[in-house]
């Protein structure tokens, strides 16, 4: 075991270990989409109680939420939620440089300005202090993301956002379960968004989102806005009078009933995959070099995804560019078995939607406001850095089973580590 895999060795891990089924799709998964077939509700305009009504209901409970609003997917969520708190043209949003592309893209959706701010090197969340840097008298709100399932730094976020008088939409995608201070990501700003993506810790068959909010008021704008803008009340026929501007954000049914069934087990995978995860992350803490993801005290980390940095001074590769040492690990690592990979490839100021700003033609929005070009590589260089130096583990440890398979990733890296000599070679010859 000790000859790395990667140049004629045995695997740490075999290869009919490596496929890992997610979500797993139990049998009352499958009769909670077949009852909702059968039950003739199929769409949440439906009358009375239906599956998508139970799940708004039951994901409120959980979570403790006092409204939730279900929508088609979670970038639906951001972008509703930002046109229900009055963001429009000319209008600045912040967002961290370091998401997933759809934080950049809701604003846009709204014909407002995203801005972005650097992040911080051991959340990988928005950098408070950047941010309000950033905030002009154009500001309206803010989009922090607890990104890979790591609450962001709220006290310090809505206390900047009371501050300038700005709305603040949590960015939960990646994050049910989450809490910080002992408060559920999602329910600490004015709303947050969460995605049912099929790859999220709580997953629909397909596409699915929500909007959870403390404002009563708010709530009902969301749900006229998914609903075209009419009003949808039970007991009275719909009329189809749209009272403003309003899209079809509908959640289905099918789609309901099979998160309603994941969100019934989620607290059991929960436990298991905490224990699991903690395990992991304790072993590999130990090798040199090696930054693993933390949870903050008095916070709960979601561990949607599991993302490593590699520092190569620490790793005795003074000189030796970031880039390099992360190369050659992701080949010897892959190697043994261990699916490393990047998540986003660049800052999302760099995303060529971002930098060519066609927009809605003419440069719109950002031609409302006068906004100047970004420059690709210029600027938040820890986002820069993170991008450079890590990589990461995505849905194989959400499997509550995966504890054996993570101690076989342990293992790969104990391997790898133990290995060092050629990894030095192999980062050398790439820098």
């Amino acid at each position: 075991m000790s000859k790395l895999a990667a140049f004629g060795g045995t695997a740490a891990v075999p290869r009919d270990r490596r496929r890992v089924q997610w979500p797993l799709v139990e049998e009352e998964d499958r009769k909670a989409v077949l009852d909702a077939l059968d039950g003739a509700r199929l769409v949440s305009d439906t009358d009375g109680v239906n599956p998508v009504s139970d799940l708004e209901e039951n994901w409120a409970r959980r979570f403790g939420f006092e409204h939730c609003v279900a929508v088609s997917n979670g970038t639906a969520a951001l972008a509703l939620a930002l046109a229900t708190l009055g963001v429009g043209p000319g209008d600045e949003v912040i967002v961290p440089a370091l998401s997933f592309i759809a934080t950049g893209l809701a604003p846009v959706h709204q014909m407002a300005v995203p801005v972005f701010a650097d992040i911080d090197p051991v959340t990988f969340n928005i950098d408070p202090d950047d941010m309000e840097r950033r905030i002009t008298p154009r500001t309206k709100a803010i989009v922090p993301v607890h990104l890979h399932g790591a609450p962001a730094d709220m006290d310090r976020i809505t206390a900047i956002a009371r501050k300038y008088g700005l709305a603040v939409i949590e960015d939960a995608a990646q994050a049910p379960g989450a809490t910080h201070h002992g408060r559920p990501v999602g329910g600490i700003g004015d709303a947050g968004a969460f995605s049912l993506q099929v790859s999220k810790n709580i997953p629909t068959c397909g596409e699915g989102g929500l909007l959870v909010t403390r404002d009563a008021e708010l709530a009902e704008a969301m749900r006229r806005g998914r609903q075209f803008g009419e009003v949808i009340e039970a007991g009275r026929e719909r009329d189809y009078v749209s009272h403003g501007l309003g899209w079809n954000y509908k959640m289905n049914a099918l789609q309901a009933a099979f998160t309603n069934a994941q969100l019934a087990r989620f607290d059991g995978y929960e436990r298991t995959r905490q224990q699991n995860v903690t395990e992991f992350l304790a072993r590999l803490s130990q090798l040199p070099g090696l930054q693993v993801p933390t949870a903050l005290p008095d916070t709960t980390h979601a561990w949607h995804i599991l993302r490593f940095r590699f520092d190569p001074a620490a790793f005795g590769l003074d000189g030796v560019p970031p880039e390099a040492l992360r190369s050659a690990l992701r080949r010897l690592l892959r190697a043994e078995g261990v699916p490393m990979s990047q998540y986003q490839l660049m800052p999302l100021p760099d995303q060529n939607v971002f930098v060519d700003r066609v927009g809605f033609g003419s440069g719109y929005p950002w031609s409302v406001t006068g906004a100047r070009g970004t420059v690709k590589g210029e600027g938040y260089p820890v986002t820069r850095a993170v991008i450079a130096d890590s990589l990461t583990i995505q849905k194989r440890h959400l499997h509550p089973g995966a504890g054996e398979l993570l101690g076989l990733y342990a293992d790969a890296f104990d391997k790898v580590w133990a290995n060092r000599d050629m990894v030095a070679t192999l980062a050398k010859a790439a820098s």
